[in-house]
């Protein structure tokens, strides 16, 4: 962005872009207006134009030559250059003999042909800006590629037409110095499992950075972290490897858990014969409940049943 072009920020990355052609955006697309609807400003200027002409042209008809019509354009290129709109999303910075005057605000604004001039046009909706971190590393030195996007909006227009030159630029650059700091002090799998702090952290050192510039930053959002195909392999073996790790301590607790359980079993038997002996019934009881076979029971099992029934 040029100080002497009239320009609108916008969008400054298209989110379905793919990873790596979007990493190499030409920072000439991040100022754009065609996303923006202009025609009634455009229409205004001709009103401006065709009425200066026609009123002019008027007071000139009897003296009809050349000259006259000539005057006539100019007084039409006069009035549309004086009568000017600001749409309702955007404020015109007007500088007056390259000083800094004043900031208009949406509606039909004056500019003194030749004495003032526009500097810029700042939108004052919130812009979206897509930024990338290629080949940044983690704290434990892997290389990863991550994909981010800035949400933030000028609340101060003078700021950000005086403090910093293209100010959409600024702020994109800004934003990967940061996500690269950011990434430079976490490990890849705290990367993963702390997007969204890193997303608050990110945030905050925007916004700390950018207010100087008239500009607040809304929200900071990760939206793809892209690591090396062979290591995505080997981190797929090793936490298929920490899944198995697991599985098997809890096998081996559990079955740990269970002895003990037939170790308190074996010693309440040892202890209480008669607590054996009901066991012992109930399982041959279990096996004959169906009525389908035939329970052959030792001398000693059937002696159990009559010394229960004998103790009851």
């Amino acid at each position: 962005m040029k100080l002497g072009k009239n320009c609108c920020v916008k969008d400054s990355a298209t989110s379905e872009q793919a990873f790596t052609s979007a990493s190499h955006e030409s920072p000439d697309n991040i100022v754009s207006e065609k996303d923006a609807s202009r025609a009634g400003v455009y229409g205004f200027a001709i009103l401006m134009f065709a009425l200066g002409f026609c009123v002019v042209f008027a007071l000139t008809l009897p003296f009809l030559s050349p000259y006259t019509v000539l005057a006539s354009a100019i007084a039409g290129l006069a009035l549309s250059s004086t009568f000017r709109v600001a749409t309702q999303w955007e404020h015109v910075a007007l500088l007056r003999f390259g000083r800094f005057r004043r900031i208009a605000q949406p509606g039909i604004y004056v500019v003194i042909p030749f004495i003032d001039s526009v500097a810029m046009r700042i939108d004052q909706r919130v812009i979206t800006t897509a930024f990338y971190a290629e080949q940044a590393l983690t704290s434990d030195l892997v290389s990863v590629d991550v994909d981010a996007i800035l949400f933030w909006a000028v609340f101060d227009s003078e700021k950000a037409c005086l403090e910093v030159a293209n100010f959409p630029q600024a702020v994109r650059r800004a934003a990967q110095t940061a996500i690269r700091d950011a990434i430079g002090q976490v490990s890849l799998a705290d990367l993963s499992l702390r997007r969204r702090q890193l997303d608050h952290e990110l945030q905050e050192f925007m916004a700390e950075k950018c207010e100087e510039w008239g500009i607040s930053v809304i929200s900071v959002e990760i939206r793809n972290i892209k690591i090396p195909n062979e290591l995505q392999d080997s981190l797929a073996r090793e936490a298929q490897a920490e899944r198995e790790r697991d599985a098997r301590i809890l096998l081996a607790d559990v079955e740990r858990d269970i002895s003990e359980m037939y170790v308190d079993a074996a010693r309440t038997y040892n202890q209480e014969p008669g607590a054996m002996q009901l066991r012992a019934m109930n399982l041959s009881y279990e096996s004959a409940r169906d009525g389908k076979g035939v329970l052959i029971a030792p001398s000693s099992l059937a002696d159990g049943f009559v010394d229960v029934a004998t103790s009851k």
